[in-house]
């Protein structure tokens, strides 16, 4: 019987510990009209899960009008602690926060929003909070974005002027497309290719400089907001400036090119001559060569002619008195040559 009084008295004060525990958090929620029971209470502890924190978002949702279970809230904590919400950490009780909040602010603007779209966008990892807000009020993206070192897109007209062009992209969260919709990243990336696109495409720089909003009302016909989580609002062209002559630099180049190459073809032209040359000299010093080989042999057909007696001696000073006599004048001609070049 002891034994059996003492459980009894055990269990008793454990039963005056826990109602006293969770008697302030249920009391606060029987008055806020957002009831929770008091085993429920219980077993969130048993679960591991902050009641404080269920209470209190269910009390700010009721009080919103909404009428969201504890269960929901609960079973949120649990999938969501630890979740990180664009790619930073963030706690479970950040995650139930966001989520009530963001159907509070939904609710006010008459956004179509319910609890299980705004938790599957939290889980997803997107701010579900910001998205609200900003389909409330839209924000302003850069183009392009100043964080990532550029800070001017820069295209070339088709007369060859390069253009440096700044673009401010006003957009709104697309709720419906919040999950598996792209990022901000792809807005600017597709505003920055359509402002490319559209400069490129013109016949000259002026015409882009004289109606800078031809490039945003192009740009937006592309539907370029499609498949992401925004909706393009507007695209406002910031600032426009000229930058280099790309035209003239790529001809100058070609230009510089050109001579390279008929530098190379003239020298190679060259080097064929000048090989030509030293070939024709070499030709001629083998002529000579021959000529004194054949002058050599005139002196043993002589011989010969004088032993078969085909040349008589009287023969031979006539010839050698022929050859005198040319020798002489070609001496007399020579020195003529001289005098007059002297002279002249």
């Amino acid at each position: 019987m002891k034994v059996l009084m003492f459980i009894l008295i055990a269990v008793a004060g454990l039963l005056v510990i826990t109602i006293a525990k969770f008697f302030s958090l249920w009391l606060r929620a029987m008055v806020s009209g957002a009831p929770v029971s008091m085993i429920k209470l219980v077993i969130m502890r048993l679960r591991g899960v902050p009641a404080s924190t269920i209470v209190n978002t269910r009390i700010m949702a009721v009080k919103a009008g909404l009428d969201i279970s504890s269960d929901d809230l609960e079973a949120h904590y649990l999938a969501s602690d630890g979740q990180p919400i664009m790619g930073k950490p963030a706690s479970g009780t950040y995650h139930v926060e966001s989520v009530v909040k963001s159907l509070i602010s939904a609710s006010k603007a008459e956004i179509a929003l319910d609890f299980k779209k705004a938790a599957a966008i939290d889980l997803a990892g997107r701010n579900v909070l910001e998205a609200v807000q900003t389909s409330v009020m839209p924000k302003v993206i850069d183009c392009p974005d100043p964080a990532k070192g550029a800070s001017t897109i820069a295209a070339v007209a088709m007369d060859g002027i390069q253009l440096k062009a700044k673009a401010r992209v006003t957009v709104k969260t697309n709720i419906q497309q919040l999950v598996g919709g792209a990022t901000e990243e792809t807005i600017i990336a597709r505003v920055g290719e359509g402002i490319v696109t559209t400069i490129g495409s013109a016949a000259t720089y002026k015409k882009v400089l004289e109606n800078p909003d031809t490039i945003s009302k192009k740009v937006l016909e592309r539907g370029l907001d499609a498949g992401t989580a925004f909706e393009i609002l507007s695209i406002d062209i910031a600032d426009v400036d000229v930058g280099d002559n790309i035209g003239a630099k790529l001809q100058a180049k070609q230009a510089d090119a050109d001579k390279q190459i008929a530098q190379a073809k003239a020298e190679s032209k060259r080097a064929m001559a000048v090989a030509t040359e030293q070939e024709m000299k070499a030709k001629v010093v083998d002529m000579r060569s021959k000529v004194i080989e054949a002058e050599a042999e005139v002196p043993k057909a002589m011989a010969d002619a004088f032993r078969k007696g085909n040349l008589g001696i009287m023969d031979y000073y006539k010839m050698k008195n022929i050859q005198a006599d040319t020798g002489m004048r070609d001496s007399i001609s020579d020195g003529t040559k001289e005098t007059k070049s002297k002279k002249e």
